[in-house]
């Protein structure tokens, strides 16, 4: 689960610096400011949950075998970067208003992954 998480976290973060600058540089004549504002909130969350899964994966290295609430914790925020920020990206390049409904099950996940990782803080081993 190490190199899985560290390798999808490192694909994440630079992902995110690529949409950041996209944003800036191609996307910023191109689209409303609102829009523009939706597009840098789903790259920010996208980076905040890269680094919480790289921390996720430093601490599954430390331990002798995976602890399920970490694992679940990484699987966690790696749905919600694709459903908040995927449907963030999708509703700022395409403004179909409806793909905000999904958005919350993003956050959902989001919140379940840092729950599961503070229950896991309180049974960690290390």
């Amino acid at each position: 689960m190490t190199q899985i998480f560290l390798s999808i976290a490192a694909i994440l973060g630079g992902l995110s610096v690529a949409a950041g600058a996209f944003a800036s540089h191609a996307l910023r004549e191109k689209i409303s400011e609102r829009s523009l504002e939706i597009f840098e909130t789903a790259a920010r969350y996208k980076m905040y949950h890269a680094l919480a899964l790289f921390l996720v994966a430093i601490l599954i290295s430390r331990t002798e075998f995976p602890q399920p609430t970490l694992v679940a914790s990484g699987w966690l925020f790696i749905i919600g970067i694709a459903i908040f920020s995927g449907s963030l990206y999708a509703l700022s390049l395409t403004g179909i208003k409806s793909l905000g409904a999904i958005t919350p099950l993003g956050g959902t996940a989001f919140l379940a992954g840092w729950g599961a990782l503070t229950f896991a803080a309180w049974t960690l081993k290390l």
